[in-house]
């Protein structure tokens, strides 16, 4: 046992304070596998987290950080073994588990990924949560059918984590994908990642008619609110729109008029507690699907000394792209 760097919240008279610090390794929660962390990143719910803007954290102290990708070095759970490249994302790290912003975690066994063959950790932490969600959301409009024949796709936060992936996912898999962007000035960025075509987000943030005129197939939603709404009243007959995310609000201020005079699906994402064999689906996906190129155009490396910096560049919405941030 011994001491290790990590990014620490605790509880404070007035919210909650953050601070790097030494940890204990005898402190470290419950679970069958220690793992060394190299890699990590910043997602929009660890900046949450860090600027406790919202109450992510339900445990003290926390080590901050939602996904990690490493190494294990003691194991007594019969899937691994000292040596294994892991990648963690998920199940309540940074949330009510210990995370993943330090040298150490320490997890179940059950919560792991392997390493697919072709991607290093540190690929596998610029893609991150965020671009496994975006995986998630492409797997399951696949699984409602939608093909590339079907018409275009919309992707909103086109500039941000999950946006990016999403486009550079759709566009190689042959989808015309239509970018949403508060960002106009990045549509180089967003072009270059796949989307054929760029709107201003001011487009869809008015009030949403019950119906409007249709626009696309299918799509990928990481804002909700009343983007969301207009979405749905946008879809074009049986196709569907993958939810994923509330930076604009949780709010859905719609009708059901899509749903049964177009027959409109709406489509949840749960990457946080998101069954292990759907993970691993994803992540497979992931490793032929994503351009190494494109992942490595759109990714920016931080120490684990400028996290809290750039967890808050993220919920000012000045960061594009992914973010890793490099542990040991």
């Amino acid at each position: 046992m011994g001491m290790f760097k990590a990014v620490r919240i605790d509880k404070a008279e007035k919210g909650t304070t953050v601070a790097i610090t030494q940890f204990d390794e005898a402190e470290l929660m419950d679970g069958d596998v220690t793992i060394r962390v190299e890699w990590s990143t910043v997602n929009y719910k660890d900046g949450l987290a860090l600027t406790g803007k919202a109450p992510v954290v339900r445990r003290f102290p926390m080590i901050a950080g939602i996904d990690l990708a490493g190494t294990v070095e003691t194991s007594s759970h019969p899937e691994w073994k000292p040596g294994d490249k892991v990648i963690c994302n998920g199940w309540g790290m940074g949330e009510t588990h210990l995370g993943a912003y330090a040298e150490k975690a320490r997890v179940k066994g059950e919560w792991l990924v392997r390493l697919p063959e072709g991607l290093t950790t540190r690929d596998a932490m610029a893609i991150g949560t965020a671009g496994y969600t975006a995986m998630l959301s492409v797997l399951a409009l696949e699984k409602h059918g939608l093909t590339p024949g079907d018409g275009p796709v919309v992707v909103t936060g086109a500039a941000g984590g999950v946006g990016s992936v999403a486009i550079a996912l759709l566009s190689k898999l042959g989808y015309h994908v239509i970018a949403s962007t508060g960002r106009i000035s990045e549509q180089d960025y967003l072009k270059g990642l796949g989307a054929a075509e760029i709107i201003d987000r001011a487009e869809l943030s008015g009030a949403a008619k019950p119906l409007a005129k249709e626009r696309w197939a299918g799509g990928i939603d990481s804002v909700g609110s009343t983007t969301l709404a207009n979405l749905l009243s946008m879809t074009r007959p049986r196709g569907a729109i993958a939810a994923c995310g509330l930076a604009g609000g949780m709010d859905l201020p719609s009708s059901v008029a899509p749903f049964i005079l177009r027959g409109i699906s709406l489509l949840g994402i749960d990457s946080v507690m998101c069954p292990i064999a759907l993970r691993r689906q994803a992540w497979t996906r992931l490793a032929t699907d994503l351009d190494a190129g494109k992942l490595a155009d759109i990714t920016q490396e931080i120490s684990l000394d400028g996290v809290v910096e750039a967890g808050a560049r993220v919920l000012a919405g000045e960061v594009r792209g992914r973010i890793v941030v490099k542990i040991v």
